[in-house]
């Protein structure tokens, strides 16, 4: 029977493979016979080496292949497709033409989640992603050229439930003496299903190539400049083409408002870009030639391969003119591929000029110069430039100080303030981020500051200290410094003022698409890059500057020099003042309009000597919560030794206060679980400890603070157990707290309504009544006072070690606050408390003297009522009638 199955599923296959192996035949005679000539399989060979292979990222089509579904979440990624031929392969009657197999895999630029699959475990959540195919597999057969470096193959992908057929043709580069024409891969896949499945993919790659011929340079003449440019040597031509020029920014002719004449882009339809990236394909180091490709760009952000345009992009070579130390190059545009393979490299008219001044001022401060334009006439002269920081080490140029005197005069002299002591000019402390507010205080916008020049020399960034600190510091305007001179040593004063460069930038906090702003939009809503020079002093921390703005309109871009900037800078030495501050103004008149109204500069600043401070404060916090839980643990234990010893106390105990108690070891553990357990935690704080020793101390925090909790649930069990005849007095006392703590919760919030009413105080709901929670935890005798009042008797309920000992512990919390905050910056670092934490309990001047006075008295209160009853502290007339009420039989009892 096996048998019978066995030979008819083999005569379905044989039929199957015949009838598709009778379709790929007529299939590749339709659509690549005109390519090969007809040809007779003779023998199989193997070699991986002589066969092409293919990875780029430089594909566009196929828009339909994999549609975008509604309802699915997509994410981007980088594109790519890749061909590889198998190594097994056929010799044919024609030589140099064989038979091959191969695998197309493409990658689109976009990936679909499907929704989440979650199950809950004890360990918590874990997901199941399903992720729909973003990627297609093809499996293609066809005939490859060794010759015509030409390839045609059909083939067909599986794709929701159906194949899709497609043929494949590939024009691969030269292998002898490649020129620009035959040094590109070009081809395209198309559908063969009628209609088309999918639009044609348009494939493209521009390989390496050692013995590439370059040949477009040759008999070219360039015109001479003026200006004094860099020289490079061989090693540093390549150097500087492999780096590539990622933010060249185009400057076009002031009367360019979309003429056809104006745009480098084939057609010329009048859309003008803003920049060009330059990237290097490959370079000869002997001759300094390279050959490169360009793409024209509306952003200044690193090429985007899934953009790519052949109608954006060119081709072109390039080589170092010793003579006049620029960089000289011609560029081709680029055709689509046909059907027939053809060139596609072709109007080789654009021509090209990079040069790096060799002298820069604050009015000319481009790194990179250039100019772009074209043979034929097709477009007007482009003027380039770039003030990227990459383009070469900034000791290999000059700075010519022009506008110096000019800011001298600008500021008021101030005098040396004696005994401070201000940053050094090279130190990091002259990095600036900075909150920019406008005349009447409203934040507009944030800037950064960072030197350029320190007199004749080029900024130096510091040893890398600030990387630790801006992973630290939080959100906002801080600047993070790393002073090499600490605020306990001394420091070197200039003797004259130092003249100093800055690169400016501010980016407003709302504004509409810069696009579209004119130069005439209204400054504070629009961003700003400011180049300014000027002198700082380092006996005082005065900075003053004067600068030009850099406007962008559509088509070109220039500055106006008519800005002026002030700011001081705080002392290395005096702790509790870190805001540097400053003004941004413009000298033009008001109905100008380049004039924006004064901007206000503040910053608060990290000086390295206060942040190793703050540091320090961290360790000595976690300390001191390690000394505090341990004191809370011996109290609790002698408290239930206590109660052990005498057996009449446990019922006296309020059970409510023991909820507060344990609701307050409690939360700590619930918000951290993951730290008891698993010890993570910011990694960039716990580093910056003692070699891991600030992690070890807060897991032993947690540690510890989890023993409180046993012993506190311990101590409960207890006086839950004690509690058979008295639960009447517990449940009053219990109202009575519970009445309380709702009419202080409402308090709160009526506070809170009405700071944000009347005041315009940013204090949040949940902030509030969480502090409201911390000044409940003070006051943890207050349930304890009230059932003492209830019960009216003189039991020795809590231990005076507990009481006197859980008090104090909430009592230093606060004496700590005022410490710190006189002597710490009140703007610490990174705002990271681990005692006293302000945002758990009440923290203040105030609620730090009101506070311990508050305990201290329930403190008082309770050691007077076991001592001489529990309503001693009330009215004689209360207590009388207290006592009478009692007295009182109920019909029960008669």
């Amino acid at each position: 029977m096996w048998f019978r199955y066995f030979s008819c599923f083999f005569l379905l296959a044989s039929i199957f493979t015949f009838s598709k192996s009778e379709n790929d035949d007529s299939s590749y005679a339709k659509h690549c016979s005109y390519l090969f000539p007809p040809s007779i399989i003779t023998h199989s060979s193997y070699d991986d080496d002589s066969l092409p292979s293919l990875s780029t990222p430089y594909f566009t089509g196929g828009d339909t292949l994999l549609p975008l579904e509604p309802g699915r979440r997509y994410h981007y990624m980088q594109k790519n497709l890749r061909l590889r031929l198998l190594p097994n392969f056929h010799h044919t009657n024609i030589s140099s033409l064989y038979n091959v197999q191969a695998f197309l895999y493409i990658r689109l630029p976009y990936s679909s989640d499907d929704d989440f699959h979650s199950n809950y475990t004890y360990g918590g959540y874990y997901r199941r992603r399903n992720r729909s195919n973003g990627s297609l597999k093809f499996l293609m057969t066809g005939f490859w050229s060794e010759k015509s470096r030409k390839l045609c193959m059909i083939g067909s992908a599986r794709l929701r439930g159906a194949d899709r057929d497609a043929v494949l043709k590939l024009k691969f580069a030269d292998e002898e003496n490649p020129s620009m024409n035959s040094s590109v891969v070009s081809g395209r896949l198309e559908s063969t299903s009628v209609p088309p499945y999918f639009s044609p993919i348009l494939i493209f790659n521009f390989p390496q190539l050692s013995n590439y011929k370059y040949s477009l340079l040759t008999k070219q003449v360039f015109p001479r400049q003026k200006e004094e440019s860099l020289s490079l040597e061989a090693l540093e031509f390549c150097s500087f083409m492999r780096r590539g020029m990622r933010s060249l920014e185009l400057e076009y002719a002031a009367n360019c408002t979309g003429s056809q004449r104006c745009s480098p882009l084939d057609g010329g339809d009048g859309y003008l870009t803003r920049f060009l990236s330059v990237t290097s394909i490959d370079c000869v180091e002997g001759s300094k030639k390279a050959r490169f490709t360009a793409n024209f760009l509306n952003s200044s952000y690193d090429y985007d391969y899934n953009s790519f345009d052949t109608r954006l992009m060119v081709i072109g070579e390039a080589a170092w003119d010793d003579e006049g130390n620029r960089m000289i190059g011609v560029a081709c545009r680029l055709l689509n591929p046909s059907q027939k393979l053809g060139e596609i490299v072709v109007n080789c008219t654009i021509r090209l000029i990079i040069s790096k001044p060799a002298v820069i001022t604050m009015r000319n401060d481009a790194k990179v110069v250039g100019k772009l334009w074209s043979s034929d006439g097709q477009f007007q002269l482009i003027n380039i430039s770039s003030s990227d920081e990459r383009a070469l080490p900034e000791q290999r140029y000059e700075y010519n100080y022009t506008e110096v005197e000019k800011a001298r005069k600008a500021c008021k002299k101030k005098e040396a303030k004696k005994g401070y002591l201000y940053p050094d000019p090279q130190s990091y402390d002259m990095r600036f981020d900075l909150n920019v507010k406008d005349k009447k205080g409203q934040e507009v916008a944030w800037a950064s500051a960072t030197p350029v020049w320190v007199g004749n020399a080029s900024y130096q960034h510091g040893d890398g200290w600030a990387e630790v600190l801006v992973a630290m510091a939080p959100g906002g305007a801080v600047s993070y410094a790393e002073s090499t001179v600490l605020a306990d040593r001394p420091l070197r004063v200039q003797d004259t003022p130092a003249t100093m460069t800055y690169k400016i930038k501010i980016q407003p906090l709302y504004f509409g698409n810069s696009s579209n702003q004119s130069i005439s939009s209204p400054p504070s809503l629009a961003e700003m890059e400011i180049t300014a020079e000027g002198v700082y002093d380092a006996a005082n921390g005065h900075l003053c500057m004067v600068g030009c703005r850099r406007i962008v309109n559509e088509s070109f871009t220039f500055k106006h020099c008519d800005v002026s900037m002030e700011l001081q800078l705080p002392p290395l030495n005096r702790r509790r003042d870190s805001l540097a501050k400053g003004v941004i103004r413009n000298t033009r008149t008001g109905k100008d309009p380049l004039h924006f109204d004064d901007l206000i500069l503040q910053s608060v600043v990290y000086y390295r000597g206060e942040a190793e401070r703050s540091i320090w404060r961290m360790d000595l916090e976690t300390v001191m919560v390690l000394v505090s839980n341990t004191l809370a643990c011996i109290f609790l234990a002698l408290q239930i030794f206590h109660l052990k010893k005498n057996p009449e106390a446990p019922s006296s105990v309020s059970l409510v206060m023991l909820v507060v108690l344990s609701v307050g070891h409690m939360l700590p553990l619930v918000l951290n679980f993951e730290a008891v357990f698993l010890g993570s935690r910011d990694k960039k704080t716990a580093e910056l400890g003692s070699g891991g020793s600030f992690e070890a101390n807060e897991v032993a925090v947690r540690v510890i603070t989890m023993v409180a909790l046993l012993l506190q649930l311990r101590l409960f069990q207890l006086v839950w157990a004690a509690k058979e005849s008295s639960w009447s007095e517990e449940k009053k006392a219990g109202f009575g707290s519970l009445l309380l703590y709702i009419l202080g919760g409402l308090l709160t919030l009526m506070i809170n309504w009405m700071r944000k009413t009347y005041i315009g105080w940013r204090y949040t709901v949940w902030g509030d009544l969480r502090s409201y929670a911390g000044l409940i935890l003070d006051g943890f005798l207050v349930p304890q006072i009230l059932l003492n009042v209830v019960r009216g008797s003189a039991e020795r309920a809590l231990s005076r070690s507990f009481y006197i000992g859980t008090s104090a512990v909430r009592l230093v919390p606060h004496a700590y606050n005022q410490y710190r905050a006189h002597s710490f910056s009140k703007f610490d670092l990174n705002a990271t408390y681990y005692y006293a934490n302000p945002a758990a309990d009440m923290y203040s001047t105030a609620w730090d003297i009101i506070i311990p006075c508050g305990v201290i008295a329930l403190a008082v209160v309770v050691f007077v009522q076991q001592r001489h009853g529990g309503r001693c502290i009330l009215p004689k007339r209360l207590m009388r009638g207290l006592e009478m009420y009692e007295k009182v039989p109920t019909a029960e009892n008669q």
